[in-house]
């Protein structure tokens, strides 16, 4: 993927989360509180791959993936790796 449409990706998806945090009563701690799930999330997979045989990298998109979309994110990250491999 070209470096300029993975940055226009990353800027859309900074975009639509800022745009539906600042609906929120408090954006600040509904940012926060998506990024965190995200993280533990992203944590749980890790610890849990032994036994499951589910895992993800973790590298700079899989991270940004899980800290501007949260959870949901990471079961994004999930069905890419199940569709594309």
């Amino acid at each position: 993927m070209p470096a300029g449409l993975t940055l226009a990706a990353g800027a859309l998806c900074l975009l639509a989360a800022g745009r539906a945090a600042a609906k929120s009563r408090h954006p600040v701690r509904s940012v926060l509180a998506g990024a965190v799930c995200g993280l533990g999330a992203l944590a749980a997979l890790a610890l849990l791959a032994p036994w499951t045989g589910v895992a993800l990298p973790l590298n700079r998109f899989t991270g940004f993936v899980a800290v501007v979309l949260g959870a949901p994110g990471v079961v994004l990250l999930l069905l890419l790796n199940l569709l594309f491999l």
